[in-house]
């Protein structure tokens, strides 16, 4: 055997650039490995947050959060392995997580800019202005639907619907096996079957 090669049962290094390289890589504080996992999946996790609130600026808000605390996370206490082939669906629960913290400060924050001056009228901006509220008001209408459900049915739908994860990659973020993640799918059909369509909507939004 050559030498510096692994032997039978040795651990494989992870593939360079792969999510399990840069989450090692952050495990050891690599604050470049949070840089590529922020440009790998900021967007993923900005649709996520709209879908959650419904504001495209606290979607934005969530971003920066979610990967802030996310470094806090590894500098403080590093979780262990990755436990699945992507960052994704860990990710998106701590922007889950995120949303609720900014939900409970939200009508502040609005009862706040409700009593600042109106700004001038920029007609430069008024068709971006009128889409992203259009955006907001449709995605409020879905969130009150999806608010019915019970929470880990809600979670799952999130990820698994609005986010594109993959059964396996949702029961991983959600720490359930993957029988779990295809009852709980199969229960919000079955309790509100037009839910799924609704749903399906909002990926024109994103």
């Amino acid at each position: 055997m050559a030498a510096g090669s692994a032997g039978p049962g040795s651990p494989t290094a992870p593939d360079p650039g792969s999510d399990p390289d840069l989450w090692e890589r952050l495990r050891v504080g690599d604050h470049f490995a949070l840089g590529e996992l922020f440009d790998r999946y900021a967007d993923d996790v900005r649709a996520f947050a709209f879908r959650r609130t419904a504001s495209w600026s606290t979607a934005d808000d969530v971003v920066q959060a979610t990967f802030l605390n996310t470094w806090r996370r590894f500098q403080r206490n590093p979780p262990g392995p990755l436990a699945g082939p992507t960052a994704r669906g860990w990710l998106l629960m701590v922007a889950a997580n995120e949303c609720r913290s900014l939900f409970r400060t939200a009508n502040r924050l609005r009862n706040l800019l409700d009593r600042l001056p109106d700004p001038a009228p920029d007609r430069d901006h008024a068709p971006e202005v009128a889409r992203r509220l259009d955006d907001e008001r449709r995605m409020s209408v879905i969130r009150r639907a999806v608010a019915k459900l019970p929470r880990h049915e809600r979670e799952t739908l999130e990820l698994v619907v609005w986010s594109g994860l993959t059964v396996t990659e949702a029961a991983d973020a959600l720490g359930v096996p993957v029988g779990t993640v295809k009852a709980r799918l199969h229960r919000t059909r079955r309790r509100f079957p037009d839910l799924l369509t609704r749903v399906a909507l909002t990926e024109e939004l994103s």
